[in-house]
């Protein structure tokens, strides 16, 4: 059975149920979505956790009664009237919103009635393995002004199998959850009250995290043909208008005045880019030329789709532009997919999911250059033998993009790296470079990522590795731990012995007993624990014990600094 028609059918039975229950109650939409389906509701009390269980029961019953889907015809006016007696207010102006004469409504036994394009199951049996999840906030068409609704999700399968496979994922994500564990584990905090709202601030051991990504792109970027780029945080509103950003992106960006100048706190790296490509004469020579920056960027989010590092204000992106001729076009496109794939698979992905997302509805530029920057993008996800789904109208306003998403360790997908091609930004801002007859000729603009932003890439590790990060990437590798207080000069002295080296080690030496210290750092998620006490001391040695491989028995700490950098070394995963 088609899972979207199933999960759309069971939407329907929850608004049923709901109606049942709390007769007052306003329907506004309720559509099948990945994995499963919501519906919003306008009701004067907000739904508690446990009326979700008063939902579900009464939704047994409608399946039971084993109710008729029925599909109805009727004329806007006939609707109209149909749904002014029942006081459905959002379903009237959902009519006047349909274009043709004639809608569709759904009834569902004697007393529930829906307007609905369908299609539905035949029978309320059909529901064979359902479950309501959650209760959240909805503005009526996402927009702010409007009433504030009451949403409720929740999923249906075929097979109550497949139903428990799927919450059993769900309670495991929970776990995993970024924010919790970016809490427990010290790595951030996003929830200052004074600072405001999604704004990112690095703990120490977070700040150790983002260092490692940062080193390593800065290192791999260099290895592989960039020049390194900074750029200003503000820049004049005119250049905004140049790009195009302020016609199509001014309700996400900040503006304000200086002196009567009007700025903006950059959203994108790309016109700070641009203006560095331009500050001399360009040779055909020269190109491709990539530029690549850790760049800041800042972005008007509605506040109710921040979500923990995942969505956020405030970001860093590692940006790059690369600037090219034509013919140079797919080679680039391809060194960027395998720039990609190199980078995921050494920080442990080995699955991804790719999209090829063509022009929206506001856009810039002719349609021969999208065609020809969507063609560029194909030919070379082709040409590399990939897979890849078509996102229709879900480009950049100026260009075509690739969108590649990873699959974590539970099989979740995860937006990260972004290749777009681009005629139309080079031709906005008059680029140019002289070609090998002497004339000017223009170049194409490559925008892409890696990671994609810092923050949602560490969110991402985080849920991926639930925390327990290999050790090349742990922000706290070695716990020195002292028997007895009499030890701790011994337990610093392997700790700086350790940091020598470049191991990220730290001494504790709280005053709790031996074994709730080995435990606080099982918690911590910390690779190893070194213990030691006299004997260690008199032998110059450390007791190791491995998260992953239990208790190693005592060695000597030059033999336990060969086998960390050999680990480290290799970026065992």
């Amino acid at each position: 059975m088609d899972l979207d028609i199933l999960r759309h059918s069971c939407s329907h039975i929850m608004a049923a149920a709901v109606k049942s229950l709390w007769p007052e109650t306003k329907l506004s939409i309720g559509p099948s979505i990945e994995d499963g389906f919501y519906y919003d509701f306008d009701k004067k009390e907000p739904f508690a956790l446990e009326d979700l269980e008063k939902i579900e029961a009464r939704m047994r019953e409608i399946i039971a009664a084993d109710l008729p889907f029925v599909r109805e015809e009727l004329s806007k006016k006939e609707a109209r009237e149909l749904f002014s007696k029942l006081g459905e207010a959002y379903k009237l102006e959902l009519i006047d919103d349909i274009p043709d004469e004639k809608v569709s409504i759904y009834r569902t036994g004697k007393d529930f009635v829906d307007l609905c394009r369908g299609p539905h199951v035949a029978r309320t049996s059909e529901i064979k393995a359902f479950k309501l999840l959650s209760i959240a906030g909805a503005y009526w068409h996402g927009i702010e002004t409007n009433p504030m609704l009451q949403r409720i999700y929740g999923t249906a399968f075929d097979k109550a199998a497949d139903l428990e496979k799927y919450l059993a994922v769900l309670e495991e994500a929970k776990k995993r959850d970024h924010r919790r564990l970016g809490k427990d584990l010290g790595l951030f905090d996003i929830y200052h009250e004074e600072a405001g709202s999604g704004l990112v601030f690095y703990h120490p051991a977070g700040a150790v995290l983002r260092n490692i990504l940062e080193t390593y792109e800065k290192q791999e970027h260099v290895r592989r043909g960039y020049e390194m780029v900074v750029t200003p945080h503000v820049l004049k509103w005119g250049l905004w208008k140049t790009s195009g950003h302020a016609d199509y992106y001014a309700e996400n960006m900040y503006r304000f005045s200086i002196d009567g100048q009007d700025y903006a706190v950059k959203p994108m790296n790309c016109p700070g880019h641009i203006l560095i490509y331009k500050s001399q004469t360009r040779s055909y020579r020269d190109l491709p030329l990539r530029l690549f920056e850790l760049g800041t960027v800042y972005r008007h989010e509605k506040s109710g789709v921040l979500h923990g590092l995942l969505r956020v204000r405030s970001f860093t992106q590692d940006d790059a532009h690369i600037f090219c001729l034509p013919e140079q076009v797919k080679a680039e496109i391809k060194d960027v997919l395998d720039f990609v794939f190199d980078t995921m698979k050494l920080f442990g992905f080995k699955d991804f999911h790719i999209e090829l997302s063509t022009r929206p509805k506001k856009s810039i530029g002719t349609d021969e250059d999208w065609q020809r920057a969507t063609d560029a993008l194909r030919a070379s996800l082709d040409e590399k033998k990939l897979s890849y789904d078509i996102n229709e109208g879900d480009g950049a306003f100026y260009g075509p993009k690739i969108d590649i998403k990873l699959k974590d360790a539970i099989g979740r997908l995860w937006q990260c790296a972004t290749i777009q091609c681009d005629f139309a930004l080079p031709e906005k801002f008059d680029l140019a470079y002289v070609g090998d007859d002497g004339k000017n000729a223009r170049p194409v603009m490559l925008h892409r990522v890696i990671f994609g932003s810092l923050e949602r890439f560490i969110g991402t590790l985080i849920e991926h590795y639930a925390g327990n990060f290999p050790l090349w990437l742990s922000p706290r590798q070695v716990v020195v731990v002292p028997v007895k207080a009499e030890h701790e000069a011994y337990a610093r002295a392997v700790e700086k012995e350790l940091r020598a080296r470049d191991i990220r080690a730290v001494c504790d030496t709280a005053s709790e007993t031996l074994n709730k210290k080995i435990r606080n750092a099982e918690v911590s998620k910390v690779p190893y624990v070194a213990v030691v006490g006299g004997r260690e001391a008199a032998g110059h040695a450390v007791s190791v014990r491995s998260k992953k491989k239990g208790d190693m028995g005592a060695m000597p700490v030059e033999d336990f600094i060969r086998q960390l950098e050999t680990e480290i070394k290799n970026k065992d995963i």
